[in-house]
């Protein structure tokens, strides 16, 4: 069963410098993803990750195209969208003066609803933190207090853009370790990232953009078998990062 169905999906915007010539961010990309999955999608910066997430979440308007979430259509009906979805962006700012524990209850209010605060909290191992300002923690903590936050509403689906951006690999590991953890109690995860490992280790299918166009999907056994049957270079085997070298032409450091 898809819980994500997108067709033909595009955003445009204006070239910088030119009043009238436009470039597509998002270029009629069209995938589905099942209930229950993590779903990744991979590309270089620029490649059109966020702004197709954004467009999910109804943060952007869709220029043309159709996106349902749960079968609910995102341009129609965006309101009851955000009532299924958790959203955990690339950054997050609160208010600097409410610990962790206050936090959640105002976001529970934003929603109309009600959370165990040190439940949440215990879930993604801070409880410990509960007194806590945001500036307090470390990076990887706010990471996952950000999760935290997105899990109020107790959606059925999770968007994670770039999670692991600046984590040492201790964070980065205790951050896929909640990811798992999650999606194993039955929440689809949707994930953009740069990092290769990450999509390798999480994800039951990969999608593979670069320059707005969705230019591969399948899982990342598969992926490899058909772009990557031998490494590009030293690797005893290929891997997601030689699918995408073979695929796109250049490195996602480049």
């Amino acid at each position: 069963m898809n819980i994500i169905e997108v067709k033909d999906l595009k955003k445009s915007y204006l070239v910088p410098g030119h009043k009238k010539k436009t470039f597509n961010a998002v270029d009629r990309i069209s995938l589905k993803i099942r209930k229950g999955e993590i779903y990744g999608i991979l590309g270089p910066n620029g490649a059109g990750k966020t702004t197709t997430l954004e467009m999910l979440e109804g943060l952007k308007e869709i220029d043309d195209g159709t996106a349902l979430i749960d079968g609910i259509d995102v341009t129609i009906d965006p309101y009851n969208v955000k009532k299924v979805i958790g959203v955990q962006l690339q950054s997050n700012e609160y208010f600097d003066k409410l610990d962790l524990s206050e936090l959640l209850t105002l976001f529970s209010k934003l929603y109309s609803t009600t959370v165990d605060n040190m439940k949440l909290l215990d879930q993604v191992d801070l409880s410990d933190k509960a007194n806590s300002k945001t500036q307090e923690l470390s990076g990887g903590q706010r990471q996952r207090f950000s999760i935290a936050c997105a899990l109020v509403n107790s959606p059925k689906i999770l968007f994670l853009d770039e999670p692991p951006t600046g984590l040492d690999p201790q964070a980065k590991r205790n951050l896929w370790r909640l990811v798992r953890e999650l999606n194993t109690s039955g929440m689809t995860i949707v994930l953009t990232t740069h990092n290769m490992e990450e999509a390798e280790y999480l994800c039951d299918r990969i999608a593979i953009m670069d320059k707005g166009r969705l230019i591969a999907e399948d899982t990342p056994s598969a992926l490899i078998e058909s772009h990557a049957p031998e490494p590009s270079d030293i690797p005893v085997t290929g891997n997601i990062e030689d699918v995408f070298l073979n695929l796109t032409g250049h490195s996602l450091r480049d």
